[in-house]
């Protein structure tokens, strides 16, 4: 199988096991008859091995630690972390206020070259957040790397910030790959 035919396949397979038929209330307030559920993909071990695999070849070579965000960052961080053999931290949307009261666990980030993983982008905004905020702490950050990326500006808000997204697919890429499932 080709690299192409390879992506192609994964691709359908993200898209069938997250795409979700019904109604939903989004965030925004207005309701879908369609939903992609991330986590679905996350949970399942072997699709996430999968992704991680991939997503390996999109690591910036100068890339000193893997900075996974809340929530989802969380588990796509770790198993890219098992195939890139970088240590990995683990970013909070804010600080805990107890314990060690930090913002990241895990690896040390000051004067660190480090990739920000997050699961799927859409707008970018709390990749712009978390960057600042590992910024202040001293890592230096440059890159930041999703398994999806919606294409709804997120690449654009972030290149507004000084950080480059690299994605292992686009909204596009799913939807090229789809697979017409009957509903009922």
């Amino acid at each position: 199988m080709t690299y192409a035919e390879t992506r192609a396949e994964l691709a359908r397979e993200i898209d069938a096991t997250c795409r979700l038929t019904g109604q939903f209330v989004l965030r925004s307030g207005r309701t879908a008859d369609e939903y992609f559920d991330k986590y679905r993909f996350e949970a399942d071990p072997r699709l996430l091995d999968r992704v991680a695999a991939e997503l390996a070849a999109l690591v910036p070579a100068d890339t000193e630690v893997l900075a996974g965000l809340e929530m989802g960052g969380i588990p796509v961080v770790t198993a890219l972390g098992r195939h890139t053999g970088l240590p990995c931290a683990f970013v909070r949307k804010t600080a805990k206020p107890y314990g060690t009261a930090r913002l990241a666990e895990g690896a040390d980030l000051a004067g660190r070259r480090v990739l920000v993983i997050e699961d799927v982008v859409t707008s970018g905004g709390q990749v712009v957040v978390s960057t600042g905020q590992l910024r202040e702490l001293g890592a230096r950050v440059e890159w930041a790397l999703c398994v999806i990326d919606r294409a709804e500006g997120g690449a654009a808000l972030l290149a507004e910030h000084g950080v480059a997204l690299r994605a292992l697919f686009g909204r596009a890429d799913l939807e090229a790959h789809r697979t017409v499932r009957p509903t009922g």
